[in-house]
């Protein structure tokens, strides 16, 4: 695959999913603390979102960091539009400005929940094949 058609993809996954993060790992089995505790977030958050690994191509990283202008991972997307990582994800769900920005209810936590059991079902994460 070349570097466009990688391109082409993260563009194609920014633009058609609503909520879509940009993660090491994936949803059930994070590989940075970092996009563990964003998908923590948006789990306990309720909301949908889609997912997908940088891991498997350095080239992915690379492309997405040209797209987005942000050069750490993981990166949150919302309406195709860059929310930001980590720090800005868990900033905003403390304020609550986040359940808005998803277009979900406010939860009364003010720190995500630990437990798996309180995960949403996701769609399995997408890939570039």
């Amino acid at each position: 695959m070349t570097n466009e058609e990688i391109r082409g993809e993260l563009q194609r996954a920014i633009g058609e999913e609503r909520v879509m993060l940009f993660m090491k790992g994936t949803p059930d089995a994070p590989r940075c603390g970092f996009s563990a505790r964003v998908t923590q977030i948006l789990n306990t958050s309720g909301a949908e979102y889609s997912a997908m690994d940088i891991l498997p191509d350095p080239r992915i990283r690379e492309e997405l960091s040209g797209i987005s202008g942000w050069p750490t991972i993981p990166q949150l997307f919302v309406d195709g539009e860059l929310v930001g990582g980590c720090d800005i994800v868990t900033e905003m769900f403390e304020s609550g400005e986040l359940a808005d920005t998803l277009g979900v209810e406010r939860g009364g936590a003010a720190q995500p929940a630990q437990s798996s059991a309180a995960q949403v079902p996701q769609a399995p994460p997408l890939q570039i094949d």
